[in-house]
């Protein structure tokens, strides 16, 4: 972490809206604290903790949420369907969000405008205000053949950049690309050549911009075949770094990501990530395993004094070291608060969560976390957002003078 800037730390806080939309749960189930790495924990202590939402219900020692919706699920807008809400972002000078809709067949690929009200201590109920179709350089939009949008970012330039894991067509790759607010092709960004795999479900699931809109980060889902997994089946990924190197961001450094065991080889990911400096990252390890259900899991990681292994052709070799990684939350751990579930989960609130970003600044010094659903167009999974609160002051990168215009 760089010198002067303060250490993150997590205060979650509930409070859910007595409405239709939210529920309320008697029953609040506590994370053990061998579950948290005691550094993390430490780091969760140390904040301020007299905001509106002090002292409520908690998902692990100091973590707290302030509700949940399904309002969106299965809803339509614009001629589209509300499904597949793979990447979130936040316009922090309107007060709306983007939302981007991965991969779906012969449809236009398109992003969401949201408002997703959150106050003190619950959230309200979210709603669409518009779509905007992607298109290509010469103006014809984009679809699940030739696009799969996946993670999504908002500049101080007010340009989107997404990432896209590749359309279906046999002859399309991973990358991520700018459009204007109208959705109109800016360019591409260069991708270094082992991550051009061909189509496939594993790739660039991720984007996060760090506050000051320097740094731009991605990480694969999956390993690539020459990395691979260990024996307990934990991924080696890559965290790609992008710096602006005079208005064009480029990639610069590669650093080595483990994620958590698998249950089975096709377990666990990593599915979305939010840059709070140009060190400090969250990254979102997400699991499923039919039967069983997700596991949904926010890690903190610094990357500051990482190793780049942009020039290692495996990740599989002696003497290299993944980066320090430091549990914040176990969604599992949050109170159900009478969320339910089409399918198995161990708790169920869970669901398929890809997309992350920080919100609004709320009373209390506080600042949202935002987690969302992709649904997978499926009627056993459920669109959900789910709101938690953190202590602004401790937010790294979090000045006015450095955001980045949506706070990823």
């Amino acid at each position: 972490m760089k010198a002067g800037l303060p250490k993150l730390v997590f205060v979650l806080s509930l409070a859910i809206a007595s409405m239709v939309q939210f529920h309320v749960s008697p029953e609040v189930p506590q994370a053990a604290a061998s579950e948290v790495a005691p550094s993390a924990l430490a780091d969760l202590h140390s904040g301020e903790r007299g905001g509106p939402g002090s002292g409520l219900p908690t998902c692990a020692p100091g973590v707290e949420f302030l509700g949940f919706s399904d309002a969106l699920n299965k809803t339509a807008f614009g001629g589209f369907d509300v499904v597949e809400l793979s990447g979130l972002t936040y316009d922090r000078r309107l007060g709306t969000y983007y939302a981007v809709a991965d991969r779906a067949g012969p449809v236009e690929s398109h992003v969401f405008t949201l408002d997703i009200p959150v106050a003190a201590e619950s959230v309200g109920v979210p709603s669409i205000m518009g779509v905007t179709v992607l298109k290509d350089a010469v103006g014809t939009p984009f679809n699940g053949s030739t696009f799969d949008g996946e993670g999504i970012v908002l500049t101080r330039h007010n340009e989107i950049i997404i990432a896209s894991e590749g359309g279906s067509a046999a002859d399309q790759q991973p990358g991520i690309r700018r459009f204007s607010l109208g959705g109109d092709h800016l360019g591409e960004l260069p991708v270094p050549a082992k991550f051009l795999i061909g189509r496939n479900n594993l790739s660039f699931e991720s984007l996060a911009l760090s506050p000051n809109g320097h740094g731009l980060f991605t990480i694969n889902e999956g390993p690539l075949a020459a990395d691979g997994r260990t024996a307990d089946l934990r991924s080696r990924l890559r965290i790609i770094h992008y710096e602006d190197r005079g208005g064009l961001l480029e990639p610069v450094a590669e650093y080595f990501y483990l994620t958590e065991p698998g249950r089975n080889v096709s377990d666990v990911g990593a599915v979305e990530m939010i840059a709070l400096s140009e060190d400090d990252l969250l990254v979102l390890e997400r699991g499923f395993v039919a039967g069983s259900g997700n596991t949904i899991r926010i890690f903190r990681v610094s990357v500051e004094d990482a190793e780049d292994v942009s020039g290692e052709p495996t990740l599989d070799a002696p003497g290299l070291a993944p980066v320090v990684k430091e549990l914040v939350v176990d969604v599992a751990n949050c109170p159900s608060a009478g969320a339910t579930s089409p399918q198995v989960q161990p708790n169920p609130l869970l669901d398929n969560y890809e997309a992350m970003a920080l919100g609004p600044r709320l009373p209390g010094g506080r600042r949202a976390l935002l987690l969302m659903s992709d649904d997978n167009a499926s009627p056993t999974q459920v669109t959900r957002i789910v709101a938690l609160a953190v202590p602004t002051r401790d937010l790294v990168g979090d000045d006015d003078d450095e955001d980045g215009g949506n706070g990823d």
